[in-house]
C-alpha cells in the first residue's frame, strides 16, 4: 500500500461509505435512493472510491472457519531501513497485513496458514531469513473474538 492523499469526501460519498459498510451487498439501487442520486451516479461514486484506494468491498471471513489451521501476528524487529523490509515482506504473498508500527517491534505482519509446518516455514525459512530482519515473536490466533472495519467516515 502506498502513501496516497485521497481528495477529501464530500457527504454523499461519506453516507455511500457507510451503507456499504453496514451492508456490502447493498445495491446501487438501494443506495441511490438513500442518498438521493441515480443508480448509475452511486455506481460511479463507488468505481471512483475504490480506484482511488478509499475502500474495497470484499468478503471477510474467518480463515480458521475457512479450513485455515492457524491464524498469527508475527512481530518483526529490523536493522536498518524499516521501509525496505516491509516492502520485501509486502511481496509474500502469504502475508496479509503488513504495517510498520512503533514500539517492541518495527514491523507487524499477519497470515493465515494452513498448518503449524507451513507457519514454521514462513516464519522461519521466509522472514527470519531476510538479511535485516533481528528477530521475530510469534502470535498465534486462538480464536477471532471480534473483527470489525465498521468504522464509519470522518
Amino acid at each position: 500500500m502506498t502513501d496516497r492523499k485521497s481528495p477529501p469526501l464530500d457527504e454523499t460519498a461519506k453516507r455511500i461509505i457507510e451503507l456499504l459498510q453496514d451492508d456490502g451487498r447493498l445495491s446501487y439501487s438501494a443506495i441511490a435512493k438513500e442518498v438521493g442520486l441515480s443508480e448509475a451516479a452511486v455506481r460511479h461514486r463507488v468505481q471512483k472510491l475504490i480506484e482511488g484506494g478509499v475502500m474495497q468491498v470484499v468478503a471477510v471471513t474467518d480463515p480458521l472457519q475457512m479450513g485455515f489451521a492457524r491464524q498469527a501476528m508475527i512481530g518483526i524487529k529490523v536493522s536498518g531501513n524499516v521501509r525496505e523490509v516491509a516492502a520485501e515482506l509486502a511481496t509474500m504473498h502469504q502475508l496479509d497485513y503488513i504495517v510498520v508500527t512503533t514500539g517492541r517491534f518495527d514491523i507487524l505482519a499477519e497470515l493465515v496458514a494452513e498448518s503449524d509446518d507451513e507457519l514454521l516455514d514462513i516464519v522461519s525459512e521466509q522472514i527470519s531469513s531476510l538479511e535485516r530482519v533481528v528477530t521475530t515473536e510469534t502470535f498465534v490466533y486462538l480464536r477471532l473474538e471480534k473483527q470489525t472495519y465498521a468504522w464509519g467516515v470522518r
